[in-house]
């Protein structure tokens, strides 16, 4: 494909050691020829492909020094684009990087869009779309386990899976084509159905097991949005502070501390929580802790795991119990904090009222409870642990929104042949089954869709 050339920075915006300034495109060695003077005197032109090369970068008209830099000449078809690429290493700092790239943008370069490298990418054909988004996923991943599951992403094992599904499904296609276009022989539709349903259960099957994989998938990706609630006053913000293992709340004696919804992400057990830490839920005059309880009612309502807590050292209220209602049907974890202090609250009343919901006592005081209450929340999504290295999770919501959508397709094949529906009929849903997981990897995509996923890209990458 005919694109131009296009440069953006690299790197975040900031103070640091190093900047870079990426360009890619046909001219790309051209360009930045224009504005380098090599220490060894030679030319980036007649430079070999992936080296890097001292020197620094001036102003053409006037031969003005703008900054010392380090240049990686990186040749097509041999990178990330499959174009030319050149990669100016300069010092880091916004005014630095941004003469930089004014310099190569006033030479010829355009400036990138958003993912624009990553989407040339894939228009390129080095990457399918899948993976393509597993670059984000891997720049956005929160634990070890989220990066892993991004890089086998991007790596193409996902890919390579849908790939051999979709061809089993063009193979089955051209046998029934060939059938329909030779009815004269009286078993072709009989061998015909049993070939579609063998095949219909296979893709079925192997559909069914990547979904299974894409509930912890979408955990590891977005994390779980994880609300503490509780009176005030029973340690919600010592909770948030000893999971993030840092002050980030601030914790008093006096109840209505937090008067807003408080958020950090926490590592626990490879599993990323969105942790919140809400207001004290309760009936106030106070103007602005209504307005946090208020906040926290509305986070309440889209958490993926609750944890209630309980005051050890006071007697269980009618507010608590209210608090148990209001999570009714919802992923909880009862947490009975301050059992360092004298126990007044009933446990067999906690019990009946928490149900199935497990219960877990703490003193965050003395740092003790956090780690049942870790393997608690790994138990209750993962099962104590993260499966197996070679389980390929499907882990974003666009592929797993597909999978449904295939599945509904091919048992629409199962329902067709088991009615007797005509073999060109079933072909169509068959058909269907092949497209749709064909948008995972981007063979059937529409442009608009593919312009939407690559705009949610950083600048640079």
């Amino acid at each position: 494909m005919d694109f131009d050339t296009i440069a953006a920075i690299s790197t975040p915006l900031g103070e640091g050691g190093i900047a870079i300034v990426r360009i890619s495109g046909e001219e790309a060695v051209d360009i930045a020829e224009k504005i380098f003077r090599s220490a060894s005197g030679k030319s980036l032109k007649e430079a070999a492909s992936h080296t890097i090369h001292y020197g620094r970068l001036i102003q053409p008209k006037t031969e003005e020094t703008i900054e010392e830099v380090m240049v990686s000449v990186m040749r097509a078809p041999r990178t990330y684009t499959k174009e030319d690429v050149v990669e100016i290493n300069c010092h880091g700092g916004m005014v630095s990087v941004n003469r930089v790239l004014q310099l190569v943008l006033n030479n010829g370069a355009s400036l990138a869009e958003p993912g624009e490298f990553t989407k040339r990418a894939f228009l390129n054909g080095r990457i399918d779309l899948s993976q393509a988004e597993a670059v984000m996923d891997l720049i956005r991943a929160k634990t070890d386990k989220a990066m892993n599951v991004a890089l086998d992403q991007m790596e193409g094992r996902l890919s390579k899976l849908i790939t051999a599904l979709r061809q089993e499904i063009l193979e089955t296609l051209a046998h029934v084509e060939v059938n329909i276009d030779y009815p004269e022989y009286d078993d072709v539709e009989e061998m015909t159905h049993r070939m579609l349903t063998e095949k219909a259960d296979h893709i079925q099957k192997e559909i069914n097991k990547l979904l299974k994989t894409a509930e912890q998938g979408k955990i590891l990706r977005e994390g779980l949005s994880t609300v503490i609630i509780g009176r005030p006053n029973v340690g919600k913000s010592s909770l948030l502070n000893s999971l993030v293992q840092e002050n980030k709340a601030i914790v008093t004696d006096v109840p209505g501390t937090t008067r807003d919804v408080i958020e950090e992400y926490v590592n626990v057990r490879g599993v990323p929580l969105r942790l919140v830490d809400t207001a004290g839920i309760r009936e106030t005059e106070d103007i602005v802790e209504r307005i946090g309880v208020e906040r926290s009612r509305k986070v309440l309502k889209e958490a993926d795991l609750i944890l209630l807590v309980l005051n050890s050292a006071e007697p269980f209220t009618p507010e608590d119990k209210q608090l148990f209602a209001a999570v009714e049907g919802m992923d909880v974890i009862v947490i009975v904090n301050k059992t360092d202090l004298p126990r007044k609250i009933d446990m067999e009343q906690v019990k009946k009222v928490a149900g199935k919901h497990r219960i877990i006592t703490t003193s965050l005081l003395q740092e003790e409870g956090i780690d049942d209450l870790e393997q608690g929340i790994a138990d209750m999504f993962f099962h104590g642990e993260l499966e197996a290295g070679d389980i390929t999770y499907v882990s974003n919501s666009r592929h797993i929104a597909l999978l449904h959508q295939a599945l509904q397709a091919i048992e629409d094949v199962q329902a067709g042949i088991a009615a007797g529906t005509p073999i060109d009929i079933v072909q169509i849903d068959m058909t269907r089954t092949w497209e749709l997981l064909g948008e995972i990897i981007g063979d059937t995509v529409q442009d608009s869709l593919i312009d939407q996923l690559f705009s949610q890209f950083c600048l640079g990458k």
